[in-house]
This record gives structure tokens, sequence and C-alpha cells, in this order.
């Protein structure tokens, strides 16, 4: 799994940082920061994909890694 954040779409709500702390990191305004190049082990997808499913102005993406 590779994920991709829009940080002009966030909005600050720190979900994603909640549920992947390894992945995701706020600014001082709250802002999430994408940690790492965005891929993701399987170990770790399923705090990812709740991170991803939970963003509410739908700032994170998964990147069909077959595409690249």
């Amino acid at each position: 799994m590779k994920i991709r954040l829009d940080r002009t779409v966030c909005d600050g709500f720190g979900t994603c940082a909640k549920h992947a702390p390894k992945y995701f990191s706020l600014d001082d305004w709250g802002y999430a920061s994408l940690e790492g190049d965005g891929a993701v082990p399987p170990a770790d997808r399923d705090g990812v994909h709740r991170a991803l499913l939970d963003c509410p102005v739908h700032a994170i993406t998964e990147i069909d890694s077959a595409a690249e």
C-alpha cells in the first residue's frame, strides 16, 4: 500500500495522526504532514487505512502502485 497526503486539502482534524502516528504528524497549527515516502508495509496497513477512511476532507489517498 502506498498513500499520498494533499496538504492543501487538510483542515487539521488530526484523525490521521490519531490512527497512524508513525505515518502522520501534526504541525503547530494542527495540519498533517506525511512521514516518509508514503509506503506502508502490511503490518501497518489497518491503522493507515483507518486514517484514510476517517479523514473528513479526503486529504489522504491510496496510490495505485501498478500505475507508477
